[in-house]
């Protein structure tokens, strides 16, 4: 399970619309490793020159990695974290988080991320497994 949803949340869902605030304090509670790296990635890119931020480190376990796929790969948690903090994030290998400002997102930097060369050039023997 990706998340742990309290009931009362549960029940809102139920009956309707649950606001981002509400989704992202369930997101921060159950992914904490998720939500931490995400975090670091938007303060590198806050105080970057060019307004690009990474986390390279890969995580310390299974369950840390497992968290940050659930994060990114999953279309509304990720929306709801570029949201939350005013970022596009991109995303390689298992573990290798950018965060872009949205300005940015046709630019070369945000190109060259995203793109098949950045991820060919982002492997290595280590990454292959995971």
């Amino acid at each position: 399970m990706s998340l742990n949803v309290p009931t009362a949340v549960l029940e809102r869902a139920e009956a309707g619309a649950v606001g981002d605030d509400e989704f992202m304090a369930v997101v921060r509670e159950s992914l904490p490793y998720a939500w931490s790296v995400v975090g670091r990635a938007v303060a590198a890119q806050r105080v970057s020159p060019d307004r690009v931020g990474e986390h390279e480190v890969p995580p310390p376990s299974e369950t840390e990695r497992g968290q940050l796929l659930r994060a990114l790969a999953s279309d509304a948690i990720r929306g709801g974290l570029e949201r939350h903090f005013g970022v596009k994030l991109a995303f390689q290998n298992c573990h290798r988080v950018a965060a872009f400002d949205p300005s940015l997102v046709d630019g070369p930097a945000y190109r060259a991320f995203v793109s098949p060369r950045g991820q060919l050039l982002n492997q290595s023997p280590e990454l292959r497994d995971c």
